[in-house]
């Protein structure tokens, strides 16, 4: 008989659960079969398995709600612990291709980004403070056209 998984019971949330939590909801019929070393072996694999939390340097969870649907962005930067399985010589060349592609247009987006700001930011202070760069342009003009 199969039982399923209660990721709520036991310990409480999933990042904080033990090899034990999963091992309770085992049958108990197929538990008491297992030979302790058998059942040591499961527990350490469990171990390995569950995900342990890392500190992170940043956390941003944000949702942005549109018309038609609800997306939800994640950013975690943090230590990478990961286990290192592929090296980046040994890759695929169209997934070389793919990630170097994938970056240009972000670093380019990004740039882009950044610059319109600034040159928005730079504007805006610019007519604050009254500096007007070339008198009797387009704007004067229309002022003189108008009166």
């Amino acid at each position: 008989m199969r039982q399923n998984i209660n990721l709520e019971a036991g310990n409480g949330a999933y990042g904080q659960r033990t090899a034990e939590d999963y091992i309770k909801q085992m049958d108990p019929n197929i538990l008491t079969q297992l030979e302790p070393s058998q059942l040591e072996e499961i527990r350490r694999l469990l171990r390995e398995a569950i995900p342990r939390p890392s500190p992170k340097i940043v956390d941003l969870r944000f949702v942005v709600d549109l018309l038609f649907s609800r997306f939800y962005i994640v950013l975690f930067v943090g230590k990478d612990r990961r286990r290192k399985l592929r090296k980046p010589s040994l890759l695929d060349p169209i997934t070389y291709v793919g990630n170097l592609v994938s970056v240009i247009i972000l670093l380019i987006g990004f740039n882009l980004t950044v610059s319109a700001t600034l040159l928005l930011v730079l504007y805006l202070l610019k007519s604050l403070l009254g500096i007007d760069f070339s008198p009797e342009h387009f704007p004067d003009a229309l002022h003189r056209l108008i009166k």
